[in-house]
């Protein structure tokens, strides 16, 4: 069809979905459009949105594209890109309106491929990629087990903590039904770094690159997770017991109800009693939410990376990608780091935090400039204050320095700044 040839403009549609995650990609052709669907999700909507936020936004979605979607990309399974993929049997879940949108091709990372190869060979450190996928399922079900503790932990220890434990432990849900939805509704690919994808061939006239995530074959960077990076991170991250002995007793109420209202006390509110259960409690508190978040950094490691090369432009979706997964497409010795330089748009990774757009990165952009002016970068950040991390801890999404940066240096659209009753922005770009 010549006149599919290449698009003459790219839409870039961002969602208010509150602390989540929801693109719709147009590729504006002479003769039609074609439609890209990046992640749907969100843990925690803005006060002034519909309490059935996803709902509405998947019939905008539904209105934007047409009613056809070429391809869905879920960049990883944390529930703030994919619980909007969630279905119900009466068929009037988000997830059951993406899917009447008949997608042609669904795109996933390697981790959620069901038939992940055995071969010890393509391990690192010992880790075989079922192994590693088998972890990350038995950490989701270990994250229903915390948000089950929770009622127990509430009023007990510091709310700051028993807070960040109900966040982390919600999004990393297994978010069975959405990832079910997202294997049926279409062929699926499971990409890596350097994967080829059938998506170029539905887009005519666009190259799609896969960045990340590496294997285990390629990297085993993405088993771990730095605590801290003077060079690359937006502060140098204090380490997770030097915040807990600041905050563990911060905060804590008065008034406790007794763990087990029914039994008999053998010394009757016994201060030594009382301290131990509060040091207990406490300690159990910090397991969890230690355990939850290095099950938090493991997902985001895992996050799809992908290129759009759509005649001269470039344009970067990361999804929640961290440095770990960043450093083998940013490693010196492959073409990326140079070719990233001329990235004309970037969907700002993880809603903003420190770790998700590397300084080496963000400094490469040569787009990104003080100045107004034709050409300037663009970029986009889908997040929303107050949910995650903590100001005075400098971990708070987004990151003040990093926003600041983003406003500066490049024509930013930040879903915070949406009016209370719109669904989306645009950003055009042409090729």
């Amino acid at each position: 069809m010549p006149a599919l040839k290449k698009p003459r403009s790219v839409t870039i549609r961002t969602y208010q979905v509150g602390f989540g995650d929801c693109c719709l990609l147009t590729f504006n052709y002479p003769a039609g459009k074609r439609h890209v669907l990046i992640d749907f999700g969100s843990t925690r909507r803005p006060a002034s949105s519909p309490k059935k936020l996803l709902d509405e936004i998947a019939r905008e979605i539904s209105r934007d594209c047409g009613g056809k979607l070429t391809a869905v990309v879920a960049t990883h399974r944390h529930r703030d890109h994919i619980d909007g993929f969630r279905t119900n049997r009466k068929g009037t879940a988000p997830g059951n309106v993406i899917r009447r949108l008949q997608p042609d091709l669904v795109l996933q990372p390697w981790t959620e491929d069901p038939d992940a190869p055995r071969d010890p060979r393509s391990a690192a450190g010992g880790v075989t990629p079922l192994a590693f996928r088998g972890a990350l399922a038995a950490m989701h079900a270990m994250a229903g087990s915390v948000l089950g503790q929770l009622p127990v932990l509430r009023d007990r220890v510091p709310a700051a903590m028993t807070e960040q434990l109900g966040f982390l432990g919600e999004d990393n849900l297994s978010n069975r039904s959405a990832v079910r939805n997202l294997m049926s509704m279409a062929p699926n690919e499971y990409l890596h770094f350097g994967s080829a994808t059938r998506l170029g061939k539905l887009l005519p006239g666009v190259k799609v690159h896969v960045l990340g995530p590496p294997t285990l074959k390629q990297t085993g960077t993405i088993l771990r997770q730095r605590a801290e990076d003077r060079d690359e991170f937006w502060h140098q991250f204090r380490s997770f017991w030097q915040l807990r002995g600041e905050t563990a007793h911060a905060g804590r109420s008065r008034g406790r109800r007794p763990l087990f209202p029914a039994a008999r006390r053998a010394v009757p509110d016994s201060p030594d009693a009382l301290w131990f259960i509060s040091r207990l409690l406490d300690a159990h508190a910090s397991n969890l939410l230690s355990l939850v978040r290095i099950l938090d950094e493991a997902m985001n490691n895992t996050s799809l990376i992908l290129l759009f090369e759509v005649g001269s432009k470039l344009l970067l979706f990361p999804g929640d990608a961290q440095f770990e997964n960043w450093m083998y497409a940013l490693d010196e010795s492959r073409p990326w780091r140079k070719r990233l330089r001329g990235v004309h748009f970037y969907k700002v990774g993880h809603h903003g935090s420190l770790n998700a757009t590397p300084k080496t990165l963000w400094s490469g952009f040569r787009r990104a400039s003080d100045t107004r002016k034709v050409g300037r970068l663009k970029t986009a950040l889908s997040t929303l204050g107050g949910v995650h991390g903590s100001e005075d801890n400098r971990t708070e999404v987004p990151r003040r320095t990093l926003a600041a940066a983003l406003a500066a240096q490049s024509d930013l659209l930040n879903t915070e700044t949406y009016a209370a009753t719109e669904l989306s922005r645009a950003i055009e770009i042409k090729t």
